[in-house]
Formats: structure tokens, sequence, C-alpha cells
């Protein structure tokens, strides 16, 4: 995926309110193809940032435009979104926000609702803010489309809209209904949340050994845990009860685990192991449901660990001696050893590469991990 001029060009004159992290990038990826962005936030620090990082001018107040895209948090979404109905008459009128129907349920009844398209881009950093914008965020990420009940039809100019907006950023638009989107997103992405951070947070009263021997699946599973506060209560709170019916079954499984595993603890084991390994297999067929590279389904790949010195320079030569193997790296990461300067690199690779990689490496000095 890559950035779309040609659909940017579509977009006539945007606005953007609210100049957070989506909104900043937002604007940064449309000046980048030629569209006029104004920028509207009720903090003038955040707004002037947002001027400054390139995302836009700040809005003059008195000019048309067409499409306008509220970034503002989530609790005060809809109100933003109905005040932005009310001053642009002409304009379609869309959202980032995460949770839908919350939205969508106020809708009926406010004038120019028909404007009103619901939007959310599958994306976003750790970090958060104007400083933090990228005009590449989007880069081949989902971006949900959520039309309004008055115009369903996918090819509707104002549903039609906020697509050419999702593809000139270079992002998949998905079409989608607000309570199913709402269902969706509680699964993949906020009960994810709410089971990193509870994870993490088991770390802050363990003692300083055990936590020193926290290796990459730590930090794998906690990745997501560094959120903000604030930012996840009102995402969860809009979107309580599809997050809490999935929290319901996770619970029911978590029951059945504890069972078996305190059936093992008392010598009471028939079955107990059939049901814990049970658990990791039913984990295992899930995430090979977990779309893969370009939104294929997930590939089996081989893993070549080599040891890797925590010095500069040494990262960008071990990807050196990989392009000139002639092998293509699918995904790679890099753990860090606990009171050692050196790492281990893990690179994918299509199995069939796996021999040719580990040989090609071993002829150049690195020292591959079996």
């Amino acid at each position: 995926m890559s950035l779309d001029p040609a659909a940017a060009a579509e977009l006539g004159t945007v606005r953007i309110v609210g100049t957070g992290l989506l909104g900043a990038s937002i604007g940064l990826g449309l000046r980048g193809l030629g569209v006029r962005v104004l920028l509207h936030d009720p903090s003038p620090t955040a707004l002037a940032l947002a001027r400054d990082v390139g995302a836009g001018e700040p809005d003059p107040g008195d000019e048309p435009v067409s499409l306008v895209v509220v970034g503002a948090p989530p609790d005060v979404t809809a109100e933003v979104v109905r005040a932005e109905l009310a001053a642009h008459p002409q304009a379609t009128v869309t959202d980032v926000a995460s949770v839908k129907g919350q939205i969508a349920a106020v809708m009926p009844g406010i004038p120019g609702a028909e404007r009103y398209v619901g939007g959310h881009p599958m994306a976003g950093r750790e970090r958060s803010g104007p400083t933090a914008a990228r005009a590449d965020l989007f880069l081949g990420r989902p971006w949900v489309v959520c039309p309004s009940p008055s115009s369903p039809e996918r090819h509707h100019p104002r549903n039609e809209t906020v697509r050419m907006l999702a593809l000139a950023l270079g992002a998949m638009p998905v079409f989608m209904p607000a309570g199913e989107h709402d269902e969706a997103v509680a699964l993949v992405s906020h009960v994810p949340q709410l089971a990193a951070s509870l994870v993490a947070s088991r770390l802050v009263r363990a003692a300083d050994p055990a936590v020193g021997l926290a290796g990459q699946g730590l930090r794998d599973v906690t990745r997501i845990a560094d959120s903000d506060p604030v930012l996840w209560a009102q995402i969860l709170s809009a979107n309580a009860a599809p997050v809490v019916n999935v929290l319901k079954d996770l619970r029911v499984d978590l029951d059945h685990l504890i069972v078996a595993l305190d059936a093992l603890r008392h010598d009471e084991a028939v079955g107990a192991r059939a049901a814990v390994a049970q658990v990791i297999h039913n984990g295992r067929e899930g995430r090979e449901r977990i779309p893969g590279k370009h939104g294929d389904p997930q590939t089996r790949y081989a893993v070549v660990t080599a040891l890797l010195p925590d010095s500069p320079g040494e990262l960008a030569r071990l990807f050196d001696d990989i392009g000139e193997a002639g092998v293509n790296v699918e995904e790679f990461s890099l753990e860090h050893s606990p009171g050692a300067r050196v790492g281990l690199g893990s690179v994918s690779v299509l199995p069939a590469a796996r021999d040719v990689l580990e040989a090609a490496l071993t002829a150049k000095g690195w020292h591959v991990v079996s």
C-alpha cells in the first residue's frame, strides 16, 4: 500500500478538529499529497505544535470545507460531530473514534445526521500528541467505515468520500455497521489491552530477581500495557457492554484452566493435562487466524537466530549479509540477554531458505544459534 494522490485529489479542503496523534497524522499525510488542510483544536499549544510539524494551518473559520475529520477524545466525539454538522452544512463529517455505537445512537434526529459517516483507522502508536504524528501511520492498516443508516449503500457519495480519505492515506477501507465494529474491536483491541495491563500489573510487586528473568515472551505480552490510562478509561466506558461479554467468556475459560491446574497440583490428574493442552492448542488455532503479511493467511516461517553484539552497526551488518545471501526477511525480532552486551536477532524466513541462510551467516562469521 502507498499514499494515493488520485484519491486525495477528490477530497477538496479538509478540516481536522483535534490535533492529537491521529488528527495530526491525517493532516501530515494529506498535506504531503497537496490537500489543503485546516486545523482546529481547543488547545492553542496542540494547535501550534500540529502547525509546526506540518499537519496543516489553523482554520480561520470563514472558509468552506468539503470534509471534516473529528479527532476529539472519545467521550466528547459525539458532541463535536454534532457541532461540526451544524457549522458546515455542506460538508461530509467523519471521525476517528475507536467506538462507533455510542455516536451512532445519538445521531437520529440531529439536523444533518445523514452527512455523518463513522470512521476508525486501526492504527496508533504508544506515543501520543502531534509530535508523534507520522504521515505513513495508516499505510496498509484497516480503516473501518460505518455508513449512516440513512445512506447504507457503499457507493453513496458521503461514504465514498470517507473511503477516498482512507485510500489517500494508504489504508484499506473496510465497511462495517457500528454495532458489529464495536463487538469486533472489543475482541481484537480492547480486551487485549486489558489483558496486557493485567499481566503487567502483576510485576508491580514482584521480586526483583523474578523480574530480572523476563524475556521476550513477557515483553510481547505486555507491549501495549504502556498506554494512556485516561484515554483507555474513555474507550472502555464507551464500549463497556461488548468488552464485558468477551471478558465473561474469557473468565469461563480461565476458570476451567484453574480447575485443571488445581487438579494437577493435588494429583487428581485424570483429564487435567488434556484440558491444559487444549488451551494451548486453541490458542495456536486462534493465532493462525490473525492476518499475516499483506493481509494474507498466516504462513509458517522458519526462524534463524544469530548472536548479535550490542554495538553500533552490527544490526545493519546482519541485514546486509542476509541481503547478500538473497534471502527475504519476513519478520524480525531482537531479544537482549540480561547482563550481557549481546542480543539474539531472530529472522523469520520461508522454510526453504533456512539452510541457505544459516550457511551464509556462518560463512560470514556469525554465531548461528540452533
